[in-house]
């Protein structure tokens, strides 16, 4: 992945700015993450960061999604992350070469699968697992 495919620091700054000011004026998506982030441009950078070492293994981020998502458990729902992946691919189909756009909408794909499991998957304590 990477350079190969038209994905660079340049672009993915690009591109999250576009996706985010979307995602700001978004009537779903806008009242959450206006709510949750106090300084736009700070986390920006951070959201840039994160997809530099997702997509280019820059090694940039050094965040932990899980916990920092975890913090708005209350006002997420599996239909937000639709809206959200619907924008993303709208907005990589856009700004990115298709090669980039399908690598990108892929592993936002699987990211957000693994955050639903991650804030929405709860084993019942009151059944027994199965023996290994």
């Amino acid at each position: 992945m990477g350079q190969e495919s038209g994905i660079d620091e340049a672009g993915l700054q690009r591109l999250v700015d576009r996706f985010y000011a979307r995602v700001r004026e978004d009537a779903e998506l806008g009242p959450i993450f206006n709510d949750a982030i106090a300084n736009w441009p700070e986390h920006l950078e951070k959201l840039t960061a994160f997809w530099s070492s997702v997509m280019l293994t820059s090694g940039r981020y050094k965040g932990q999604p899980v916990p920092a998502h975890m913090k708005h458990v209350g006002r997420i729902t599996p239909e937000l992350f639709d809206r959200w992946l619907d924008l993303w691919n709208e907005t990589t189909t856009e700004l990115m070469s298709p090669e980039a756009a399908a690598a990108l909408q892929a592993k936002a794909a699987r990211i957000a699968e693994s955050l639903q499991l991650a804030l929405f998957f709860k084993l019942d304590p009151a059944k027994p697992r199965a023996a290994a």
